[in-house]
């Protein structure tokens, strides 16, 4: 039998998800199944820190599937307050490879956690992550089709193109957000035939490092060296941002750009003077930019592109609503720290 451990959390100081809804399709879909007496589901809510490494030591499932928020950085977990906490990358592959023996396949219905999926895969076959911000409707139908398909006695890389294609089937144009690492066939583009490997001390050192220990907490609203992003439409999170200076004396390191990154990312996710379409796009281009900034070899010079675009889209914005000025002027000065790391020219985003 194959035990699977749903995961959900939503901290009070993010965007509310429909995760209520995701867990009851994926039950459905192994209720209806012809081989649903092969499959047993344990669902934990508003998932501490604790509360992950006990429900792994506890229950040691076969399949373990995250759903809610998440980001370059880490997964965003709950505090005892029921606020956010942030895992951090470093911290959730450790984790999961004191259970590389049990566990067959991590699915991170979270945005931007593909990261986290490379991570884990370093110690599990199958995992599933998203390359950048998903809908709740999309993130439904996605894990809705994958457990259709492990319903049906269909392997982990079929499970994950049928979830593509039911994101497909409702119209959304979100199917090439989900992403596999696999360690077995390569017929698919998406599937990536990996090995496991330790990594040479070179890789570890070119790897960000994650300080603070297990996780990186948010209080009162406010997030310190960490990324937040939000699945589905609902943009109206008001939080206090901590902004921290870093001089440009020296050359940042890769943590601290990520660092920079976080921050520009809660100013504009917090701004509710934006419109709708200015956040999604601007949001789009600084995701593209992280997740080169978070690679072990980044394209500093298209994390550049992306960095201007964004940088162009609120300069507009703060030129034709007055309301939005506040916001350009807090991004302004995080952005000038940030030319000398991707090797441009000072004045490179036209200021």
């Amino acid at each position: 039998m194959k035990k699977i451990l749903i995961l959900s959390a939503n901290p009070k100081n993010t965007d509310n998800l429909r995760l209520d809804q995701e867990v009851r399709e994926i039950q459905a879909a192994l209720k209806l199944a012809k081989n649903r007496e092969q499959f047993e589901i344990v669902t934990a809510w508003a998932i501490r820190v604790e509360d992950l490494r006990r429900a792994l030591l506890e229950h040691q499932p076969t399949i373990v599937h995250f759903s809610g928020h998440g980001h370059g950085t880490g997964l965003a977990l709950e505090n005892d307050s029921g606020l956010v906490q942030l895992v951090s990358t470093e911290s959730l592959a450790r984790l999961f490879g004191l259970f590389q023996n049990k566990i067959e396949c991590v699915l991170l219905n979270a945005c931007y956690s593909q990261a986290q999926a490379e991570a884990i895969h370093q110690h599990i076959d199958y995992v599933v992550g998203m390359n950048q911000a998903i809908g709740d409707v999309a993130a439904i139908e996605f894990a809705t089709g994958f457990y259709d398909a492990l319903g049906a006695g269909r392997p982990y890389e079929d499970c994950f193109e049928v979830g593509r294609a039911s994101i497909n089937l409702q119209g959304i144009p979100e199917s090439e957000t989900p992403i596999l690492k696999a360690r077995r066939r390569a017929s698919s583009s998406t599937v990536e035939n990996t090995q496991p490997k330790t990594n040479t001390q070179q890789e570890q050192n070119s790897q960000p490092k994650f300080t603070g220990g297990i996780s990186q907490s948010i209080s009162g609203g406010q997030m310190y060296g960490g990324m937040q992003a939000v699945r589905g439409d609902q943009n109206q999170q008001t939080m206090t941002t901590s902004v921290t200076a870093v001089t440009n004396e020296k050359k940042l390191t890769q943590q601290e750009v990520i660092q920079l990154l976080a921050q520009i990312e809660q100013l504009i996710q917090s701004a509710s003077q934006l419109s709708k379409a200015t956040k999604e796009k601007s949001l789009k281009y600084l995701g593209a930019a992280v997740e080169e900034a978070q690679s072990n070899e980044p394209d500093k010079l298209l994390a550049a592109g992306n960095l201007k675009r964004m940088a162009e889209t609120l300069k507009l914005t703060s030129e034709t609503v007055t309301a939005t000025g506040c916001l350009w002027k807090n991004v302004k000065p995080l952005l000038m720290q940030l030319p000398n790391w991707l090797g441009v020219a000072q004045n490179f985003f036209g200021f």
